[in-house]
C-alpha cells in the first residue's frame, strides 16, 4: 500500500515548512483524513480517548494477562540478584573457593571472571536465536523453551559443587533468561492497548526489581541463622519456576503474531480471551487493524528490499534498532557492574559494615520509586524518564569517582550509600523504560529480531565488563575501590548526552503510528511534538461534535 500524494508531499517539505512537516494530513477533509491514515496502516479503534485507568478498567482480563506475564520477570530478577550476592556468602566461598590467602579460601578473580563472562554469553545466545523460534512457532512456544532452559539451571545450581558445574548452570540460565528477556516485552507490546502499553511494559521492570529484592533478603535471612548456608536460597527459585509454568500454560496466544501467520481463528479465540467481558467490542475490526498495519509495513519493506529480517540493520529499520538498544546499553556504561550487579560485592570490598543490608535498602528504594513510573509512564511520557534517570546515573558515578580520591571518613561512606540509592533511581527510570522501548520501538513484522537484537547488546557489553569489574574492586587485584566509578564516567559521559538527541516518546502511540514517524523521518526528539493521521482524525471528530 503506497503513501497518498500528500502524504509524499508532507516528506519533501523542508526550510520554513519544517514545523508544517510535523502535521499529518494537515487540511484534509474527514473522509480524506480517514483514507490517509489508511494508506499509513492506522486505523481508528474507538478507545483512543479512554484515560489509562478507564481503559484498564474496560479491559479488565487484557490488563490481568499482561500483569501476569510480566511476573515471570521475577525469576529473571532473583537468579540475577542471586548470583551477583551469593558470592559473598561465607558457605558459597568455602564451597567454590579456590584462590588461598591469608585470610584463607577465597573466590578467585578469574573464576568469578568466567561465571559472569558464561551467563551474560548465555543471554547473548538465547537473545539472538530465540527470535527465530519466536517468529516461526509463536510466543507460547518461545516460553515453553526458556522455562526449560532455566528449569535445567536451577537443577543443576541445586547439584553444584564445583565452580566448573556452576558455569554450566550459568550457561542455561544465561540462554534463559536472555529467552525471557527479549519474549516478555515483545508479547506485552503486542497484547496490551496503546493506551496502557507503557505501563504494563514497566511491570516488567517493577517484577523484575522485586526478584532481584528478594534475592539479598534470602541471603540477609541466611548470614543471620546460617552464615554457611547458601543452597536454601538456591532452592527458593524453584517457587518462581513452578508459577511461570502455570503462566504460561494459561495465557493466549499473540493475536498480532496469529494474523501475521495467517492464523485469523487463532487471533479471534486469543482475543476473545483477552477482551472477555468487554460489551460491543468488535474482534473483527481489530484484527482488520492489525492486519492493515502488518500489510502496510510489508508493502513499504518490499519496495525498500527489506523483507528479510537483517532489515534491523538497514535504513529506518536500522535507526529503531538502535533507538531499542540504546537506553539499557547505555546501563552498562554508567555503572550497572558496580552499583548493582556486584552490589553487595562492590560494597564489601569498599570497607562497608553489612553491606547485605545496604544492598536490600537500595532493592527497596528501587521498588518504590519502580510505582512512581509505572504511575507517570503514560501519563508524563517515557522519554524524559529515560533521559533524567540517566542523567542522574550518570553524575552519581562523578560523585561517588570523587568520594573514592577523597580521605576515607565515615561521613564518606555515608555519601557514598547516599549517592548509590540516588543511582538506583535513576536506573529505575532507565530500565523501566529501556525495557519498553526494546518491545515497542521497533515494526511489527521485525519485532523479535528487532527485540532480541536490541536486549542482546547490552549483554555483549555486559561480557565486556564482567571481565572486568571483579579486577577492578577485588581488593587482592586492581583494588580500585570507589575510584572505579571514574571509569564508567568517563565512557557513560557520551551515551547520556546522546540519550537527549536519540530517544523518542512513544506514550500513546499505537504501532502505525511509530511506524508513520519514522517513515516521516521525524527526528526522534520531536515524536512527542508531532501530529499523526490518527490523531488528525479524532481532533476533527472531536470539532464536529462539538
Amino acid at each position: 500500500m503506497a503513501l497518498m500524494p500528500s502524504a509524499e508531499k508532507d516528506v519533501s517539505r523542508s526550510g520554513d515548512a519544517v514545523e508544517h512537516n510535523e502535521v499529518a494530513g494537515d487540511g484534509l477533509a474527514p473522509k480524506e483524513l480517514t483514507s490517509e491514515a489508511a494508506a499509513r496502516g492506522q486505523g481508528i479503534s474507538g478507545y483512543e480517548e479512554l484515560t489509562p485507568w478507564e481503559t484498564i478498567r474496560k479491559f479488565k482480563m487484557n490488563a490481568a494477562v499482561c500483569f501476569a506475564v510480566t511476573l515471570s520477570a521475577a525469576t529473571d530478577g532473583y537468579q540475577i540478584g542471586l548470583i551477583g550476592n551469593i558470592i559473598a556468602n561465607a558457605g558459597f566461598v568455602a564451597q567454590f573457593g579456590t584462590q588461598h590467602t591469608e585470610e584463607g579460601v577465597v573466590l578467585a578473580s578469574s573464576i568469578l571472571s568466567a561465571w559472569a563472562s558464561i551467563g551474560s554469553g548465555g543471554q547473548v545466545v538465547g537473545m539472538v536465536t530465540l527470535p527465530f523460534l519466536s517468529d516461526r512457532f509463536g510466543r507460547k512456544a518461545a516460553m515453553y523453551w526458556l522455562w526449560f532452559l532455566l528449569a535445567i539451571s536451577v537443577t543443576l545450581e541445586c547439584v553444584a559443587k564445583g565452580w566448573r558445574l556452576w558455569l554450566v548452570a550459568k550457561l542455561f540460565g544465561g540462554i534463559g533468561v536472555g529467552c525471557l528477556q527479549s519474549t516478555i516485552p515483545t508479547y506485552v507490546s503486542e497484547v496490551a492497548p496503546p493506551r496502557v502499553r507503557g505501563i504494563f511494559l514497566m511491570c516488567y521492570s517493577l517484577w523484575w526489581l522485586i526478584g532481584q529484592f528478594f534475592a539479598p533478603v534470602a541471603l540477609q535471612v541466611m548470614h543471620a541463622q546460617n552464615p554457611a548456608n547458601y543452597l536454601t536460597p538456591v532452592y527458593t527459585q524453584w517457587s518462581q519456576i513452578g508459577l511461570m509454568l502455570i503462566i504460561y500454560f494459561l495465557l493466549p496466544e499473540s493475536p498480532a503474531w496469529c494474523v501475521s501467520r495467517g492464523k485469523n481463528d487463532r487471533a479471534r479465540k486469543s482475543l476473545r480471551v483477552l477482551y472477555r467481558g468487554v460489551e460491543g467490542f468488535d474482534i473483527d475490526h481489530h484484527i482488520s487493524l492489525i492486519q492493515v498495519n502488518l500489510e502496510h509495513e510489508r508493502a513499504i519493506a518490499q519496495e525498500q528490499k527489506n523483507e528479510k529480517w537483517y532489515s534491523i540493520f538497514k535504513g529506518r529499520d536500522g535507526l529503531r534498532t538502535l533507538i531499542s538498544c540504546w537506553t539499557l546499553m547505555t546501563q552498562q556504561f554508567i555503572g550497572l557492574g558496580i552499583f548493582f550487579g556486584y552490589a553487595t560485592y562492590f560494597f564489601q570490598q569498599a570497607g562497608l559494615k553489612d553491606p547485605f543490608k545496604i544492598t536490600c535498602i537500595t532493592s527497596g528504594i528501587n521498588i518504590f520509586f519502580s510505582f512512581v513510573v509505572i504511575y507517570v509512564s503514560d501519563t508524563f511520557g517515557r522519554r524524559w524518564l529515560a533521559c533524567y534517570g540517566t542523567t542522574i546515573c550518570w553524575v552519581c558515578c562523578v560523585v561517588v569517582g570523587i568520594l573514592g580520591v577523597v580521605p576515607e571518613t565515615n561521613a564518606t561512606n555515608y555519601v557514598f550509600v547516599l549517592f548509590a540509592c540516588i543511582w538506583n533511581i535513576g536506573l529505575v527510570a532507565n530500565g523501566a523504560t529501556g525495557w519498553g522501548f526494546i518491545g515497542e520501538i521497533s515494526s511489527q513484522r521485525l519485532r523479535p529480531y528487532t527485540a532480541g537484537f536490541a536486549a542482546a547488546s547490552t549483554c555483549v557489553m555486559g561480557i565486556v565488563f564482567g571481565v572486568l569489574i571483579p579486577y577492578m574492586i577485588n581488593a587482592h587485584q586492581w583494588n580500585w575501590g570507589l575510584k572505579t566509578s571514574w571509569f564508567f564516567a568517563g565512557l557513560g559521559a557520551p551515551f547520556t548526552l546522546a540519550m537527549w538527541f536519540l530517544i523518542p516518546e512513544t506514550a500513546g502511540r499505537t504501532a502505525a503510528e511509530l511506524d508513520e514517524l519514522f517513515e516521516r523521518k521525524i527526528k526522534p526528539y520531536r515524536f512527542h511534538k508531532t501530529t499523526t493521521a490518527t490523531q488528525r482524525i479524532l481532533q476533527v471528530n472531536k470539532e464536529e461534535e462539538a
